[in-house]
């Protein structure tokens, strides 16, 4: 089917208001994306009635409950192609679900001095930091490939980066600042041959292209809820069921356990192993409608569109005199985030004008200082779109800019 993105925009009652005295321009979908009346239906009516705690009630609300929750997570399970329900494990974000790995994997692969990870310079600070920490807990080295000046992912040293050093690999799939998306299939091959295992960061690319886990030939992948029309609040980690089960638990407390005594406990399998406590139910349970809202769509169909759009921003703010891309100035391999700069103009300045005539962009270091370090700036502005986003909404960022320029002469 074509895409209509005029339809689309009557699901998302936020595309009603006015921000500032102008329609919105909701030009941040790569931070948070809005939410489709299909998805806050599902929520409440869950709220209103089925609401029970899941995997330990036999009432009829504990289990309504619990057959929503679990029927999210086999729904998540078949929107990325996995295996099997029981490797998607469902976490509070994409920070948690990375965490999870560091943790767990880390206790499982008994990294030591002279091991190594490999990270690179795009990432967010979610997949930096606690690679850092884990290296600093056992003694094991960071290492990263760079990024080119054209924002691509630097692979020219890849086999002296990955080596037989290395235990483990984790990569953005696509860049939350550049919108690069990275091929891995040199990458993930090269880490076969060493025996690394390969983790990504799918937070951009899930909720804006279709992902297949087995094609992609990973061991684990990271995504959030709220990046894909769904709430704050969940995520989910993928991994390979055997990797999972052999990996030890990250959080410790209810329904993750088989036997509990007061000497010993024993652990309960995958995916229960890793959701200690009482999990985020009604969260999960909006991310399994907005997977049914996006497959109802198809996922070819949302890359499409918003390739359309990127390829008229890049035209369009190429247009716009004192802006600098960063990133790929083309849209092949590249998805629907855009960050740049005005020349003598601090990003803040751009923002709260923009934001004055509804147009709603980020501004900052994105989470991922190195990417700014790299190109020489303090901060950046970012415009990401999404299945929502119109051309005309880029024609008022553009018409924002020239603005942006007339008060800064």
């Amino acid at each position: 089917m074509s895409f209509d993105v005029a339809r689309v925009r009557k699901d998302f009652p936020i595309f009603e208001r006015e921000v500032n005295g102008h329609p919105l321009v909701y030009l941040d979908s790569a931070n948070t994306s809005q939410k489709p009346v299909q998805v806050l239906d599902v929520m409440r009516a869950h709220q209103e009635k089925h609401n029970g705690n899941v995997s330990r009630s036999v009432h009829t609300l504990g289990t309504e409950s619990t057959e929503m929750y679990e029927g999210s997570r086999a729904k998540v399970a078949s929107f990325i192609g996995a295996g099997s329900p029981d490797e998607v494990i469902f976490t509070k974000n994409s920070t948690e679900a990375i965490n999870l790995v560091a943790h767990s994997a880390g206790q499982f692969l008994g990294l030591k001095p002279g091991d190594e990870i490999v990270i690179s310079e795009m990432e967010h600070h979610s997949n930096l930091v606690p690679w850092q920490l884990l290296c600093e807990r056992t003694g094991a080295t960071l290492r990263w490939f760079g990024i080119t000046d054209e924002g691509r992912l630097d692979e020219s040293r890849l086999d002296e980066l990955v080596n037989e050093r290395t235990k483990l690999v984790s990569v953005v799939h696509m860049s939350n600042v550049l919108g690069t998306i990275n091929d891995v299939t040199a990458l993930v091959a090269r880490a076969r041959q060493v025996g690394a295992l390969v983790m990504l960061d799918c937070s951009q690319s899930v909720p804006h292209f279709p992902v297949d886990v087995r094609a992609l030939g990973v061991d684990f992948i990271a995504f959030t809820g709220h990046k894909m029309l769904g709430p704050t609040g969940i995520g989910v980690l993928w991994g390979k069921f055997e990797l999972l089960a052999a990996m030890p638990p990250f959080l410790a407390g209810g329904s993750m356990i088989e036997t509990v005594s007061m000497a010993k406990t024993t652990f309960a399998p995958p995916p229960a192993r890793f959701e200690a406590g009482t999990p985020p139910i009604t969260e999960a349970i909006g991310l399994g409608a907005a997977v049914d809202y996006l497959t109802a769509l198809d996922m070819d169909e949302v890359h499409r569109h918003e390739q359309e759009i990127t390829r008229y921003a890049l035209d369009q703010l190429a247009g716009v005199p004192d802006v600098r891309i960063f990133g790929p100035t083309s849209s092949e391999n590249r998805g629907g985030t855009v960050s740049f700069g005005v020349n003598g103009v601090h990003p803040h300045d751009v923002g709260q004008i923009l934001d004055a005539l509804g147009v709603e962009v980020r501004v900052g270091h994105h989470c991922a200082r190195p990417v700014c370090v790299r190109f020489a700036v303090p901060a950046m502005t970012r415009a990401s779109f999404y299945l929502y986003t119109t051309t005309e909404e880029i024609d008022a960022l553009a018409r924002g800019l020239d603005q942006v320029r007339k008060v800064f002469g």
